[in-house]
């Protein structure tokens, strides 16, 4: 066969493969689609969710319902500077306007039927108000602090007449390292409310050190003993609930952690939650002083009584004070430095002298010494206050008085002070 002959060949069997295709390929558009049956046999299905059996299921259907979340709503004042100026200030009109608004979101879990809420104090910390929302409920609920500690960093509110399912409290002092933590809560407010997740105990009686204010504005290191888990714990969470595989309420998640505070490396899946068992005996003092038939809405008993006292005179407590304008955040707390004590007055009969910084009276808190001045001056002769005093051994040394101001660096050098507190009843006197 020669090579012209070879040539023709080829391509007359390449053109019969093509033929070939193509004839096959038309018939089974024609013929051969799959039947209509059969797409409804691979799309149209569906799924027997009794068939489908997991301890987390079940946890998350008990205990999902009775988390809920927590906002926190506080006054905030804008300022604006209108009007014409004429330079360094002159002419300008100053203006504020103060408006509520929502500052922050977190979780919480009822443990009582009555509407007791178990939730962080950060959750919380200096609200003006604060509201839960019920997972299907579109109303906001009005939500009192029952207790709190600051320290713990736990807070109890309570809602009356909230119609949700109470969890049951677990005992931490029981945990194990290696089972199963499922962590449910509101990441993120509302649009993730009532997220599930899981994970294991990590590690137990973990020492958490965080700076930490208490409730004089006082700056403090404090220590915690906390549950770690790898569950995905995230902003808003704060507050949920970690539960055991029996549905009980086993810790609080707290925080997570992102990054290394030294070398900023990257951190997965370490979350720490507060052990249920620490939050226990807050708990029971809410328990103990609730009276679930009190009607908020009764008159004060002490009405009547506050409204006979004596208001004659100026009773005063003979002291005069001033503000430390550069204290805040520091080991010093916010309140009324007392500069000097006249002598044979309540002051200094009840023990109180310069250099002490009143930061409560009958549990109001005493943020400057204009609020004392206020606070004072609702008291009449002859009333008796509770003063809770916060004393530095030295403090007098380091401030200047002229100046109102605290020398800083020395104040780290020094002794730490602490609280007390005296009674002290109001005479007529010269100074506060």
């Amino acid at each position: 066969m020669d090579s012209k002959k070879l040539w023709l060949i080829v391509p007359s069997a390449l053109l019969a493969v093509i033929l070939v295709c193509v004839s096959v390929a038309g018939t089974f558009a024609e013929g051969n689609a799959i039947p209509a049956e059969e797409i409804d046999s691979i799309v149209d299905t569906s799924t027997d969710p009794s068939l489908i059996t997991s301890p987390f299921i079940e946890v998350a259907k008990n205990v999902r319902d009775s988390v809920v979340g927590v906002n926190n709503y506080q006054m905030v004042t804008t300022y604006s500077i209108g009007g014409r100026g004429y330079g360094w200030g002159y002419g300008n009109r100053y203006s504020s306007q103060s408006q509520e608004k929502l500052c922050g979101t977190g979780s919480g879990v009822v443990i009582t039927a009555y509407g007791h809420i178990l939730t962080n104090y950060h959750v919380i910390e200096k609200a003006t108000r604060v509201t839960v929302t019920v997972e299907g409920d579109k109303e906001e609920h009005e939500a009192t602090v029952s207790g709190y500690d600051a320290d713990l960093d736990i807070a109890v509110l309570y809602v009356p007449g909230l119609k949700v399912a109470p969890v049951p409290l677990g005992d931490s002092d029981a945990l194990q390292v290696g089972e199963w933590a499922i962590v449910i809560g509101n990441p993120l407010g509302e649009a993730f409310a009532r997220t599930v997740t899981v994970g294991v105990v990590s590690a137990l009686d973990r020492s958490i050190t965080d700076t930490a204010y208490d409730r004089y504005g006082r700056q403090i290191k404090v220590t915690n003993s906390m549950i770690q888990v790898d569950a995905a714990i995230n902003s808003g969470n704060s507050g949920g609930g970690m539960f055991n595989m029996l549905g009980q309420l086993q810790g609080i998640p707290a925080r997570k952690y992102t990054t290394t505070r030294m070398s900023q490396t990257d951190v997965d899946n370490i979350g720490m939650c507060i052990p249920i068992n620490v939050a226990k005996p807050l708990i029971r003092e809410v328990l103990e002083a609730f009276d679930a038939g009190t009607d908020a809405d009764d008159e004060d008993p002490g009405a009547a009584e506050s409204s006979s006292r004596d208001l004659s005179g100026k009773p005063r407590m003979g002291i005069i004070v001033s503000s430390l304008s550069n204290s805040s955040g520091t080991s010093l707390p916010n309140g009324a430095y007392i500069t000097s004590v006249d002598e044979n007055s309540p002051a200094a009969k009840a023990g109180l002298q310069p250099g002490d910084i009143i930061v409560a009276v009958n549990d109001t808190i005493i943020s400057n010494h204009s609020k004392l001045i206020s606070t004072v001056g609702q008291y009449g002769m002859g009333d008796t206050l509770k003063v809770t005093v916060f004393r530095m051994d030295g403090l007098t040394d380091i401030v200047d008085l002229n100046r109102g101001t605290v020398d800083l660096i020395k104040l780290q050098t020094m002794q730490d002070g602490d609280y007390f507190e005296v009674e002290l009843t109001l005479e007529i006197v010269d100074k506060i």
